[in-house]
Parts: C-alpha cells; sequence; structure tokens
C-alpha cells in the first residue's frame, strides 16, 4: 500500500454513545504493531474488569510484511460486534489502527441489529473526532549546513516539498528531509545551488514517513 491513511502519531482517544441504556465507550488508538494493538485491548479489558464486554478490532500494515486484521466478539453474539467495528474502520480506509468498544449492559436487549449499529456507530464516531494523518514511503536525506545559511536552506527545502524530519544547531546545522524517492536528483540540484556547492546530500535510508496531508497534495 503505497499511501496510507492512518490516525496522527500518538492519537489515544474515547468516544461514548448510551442505546437503550447500555453504554458502548470506544477507545481508539495508533497502533502500528500487532503487538501494540494488543497491549492496548489488554490495557482496555483491564481498566474496565466489570465491564459485560471487551469487543476490539484493528487493521494494521507492516511496512515489510502483510496487512493483518483482527476482530472479537468478546461474549457477544457471533457477528454482531467485532465485525461492524472492522467494517466501520475499513469503511474510513484507516489502517493502523485499534478500536476497543467497552460494553456496559443497561438491562435491555438490542438485538442483532440492535448491537451492529451500535457497535459501528461507536468506531465510525471516534475515527470522524480522530486526527488523520498519511504515511508515505520516503528517501531520508541528511546535510550539514553553515548556521548562518541553515534558515534560508531550509525554507528553500521546505518549499519545494521536503518533510523536514529533524534539525540539530551545533557547530554545524544537521539537517535530516524525507522526499519523495523519484525526487532525488531535483534536491540534490536545490541544495547545489542554495549553498554555492559547499552542501551535499547524505542517504540515510527509505522509510514510512508521517505526513499531515495526502502526498497529491502536499
Amino acid at each position: 500500500m503505497a499511501v496510507l491513511r492512518t490516525l496522527a502519531a500518538g492519537t489515544l482517544l474515547t468516544n461514548e454513545i448510551e442505546i437503550k441504556r447500555s453504554r458502548f465507550i470506544t477507545t481508539l488508538a495508533r497502533t502500528d504493531t500487532p503487538e501494540a494493538a494488543r497491549a492496548l485491548i489488554d490495557e482496555v479489558k483491564a481498566d474496565h474488569p466489570q465491564a459485560r464486554h471487551n469487543c476490539s478490532a484493528y487493521l494494521i500494515d507492516p511496512q515489510d510484511a502483510a496487512p493483518l486484521q483482527h476482530s472479537s466478539d468478546d461474549g457477544e453474539p457471533s457477528g454482531t460486534a467485532g465485525t461492524p467495528m472492522l467494517e466501520a474502520l475499513r469503511a474510513s480506509n484507516t489502517w493502523n489502527a485499534t478500536a476497543v468498544v467497552t460494553r456496559y449492559f443497561g438491562g435491555i436487549l438490542l438485538g442483532g441489529g440492535g448491537l451492529v449499529r451500535a457497535y459501528s456507530t461507536s468506531v465510525s464516531e471516534a475515527v470522524a473526532a480522530a486526527r488523520i494523518a498519511y504515511l508515505a514511503e520516503r528517501c531520508v536525506l541528511r546535510t550539514d549546513l553553515d548556521p548562518s545559511d541553515a534558515g534560508r536552506i531550509e525554507g528553500e527545502l521546505r518549499a519545494k516539498g521536503a518533510t523536514v524530519l529533524d534539525t540539530v544547531w551545533a557547530s554545524q546545522v544537521s539537517l535530516t528531509i524525507a522526499i519523495e524517492p523519484k525526487r532525488r536528483e531535483s534536491f540534490d540540484a536545490c541544495l547545489a545551488q542554495a549553498s554555492a556547492g559547499v552542501a551535499k546530500f547524505r542517504y540515510v535510508e527509505t522509510r514510512r514517513v508521517e505526513l499531515d496531508a495526502p502526498p497529491s497534495a502536499v
């Protein structure tokens, strides 16, 4: 998957709805690995030991492995909780995300259709409230700049579309950026011109980088 729609790094939020006195509390988090997803599920269960159900779903696309999905009804009738939660994530195309819906039973049965709507709606509302980001494969480059030129050159690189990952100020300024791999030559030329041929980029790695907007808009 070239570009991944996901939750912004560090996202951890809750959304609660009440239907016929039953409370449905969604905990939604960015999880880039199945280990992180399972840790969140276990944490929510530990936080709500009195809840009748802690249903869960996740969609994860590891960078170097096949996409993963998970759903659990956690005691609800089969197909009425985990599957609609997973479908809510799929419908929003939100990856590397885990949702856990904690249900406190209100004493009134909702029926299969009512449960499907409740679990789906709670997750959909949580995703709608989250800050969205995008993961795209980028070439990571680093260069050393004279402090007197660093601010100007960084500005030119940003204007050209670079994502600045890190700037370390010392006797020389170490600047790390991420760019589309196919644009390496144009950025090399930009840096050469901006620094009068003094500075050069060093290749660091190629990896996914988080963007605030989809690549077509940045």
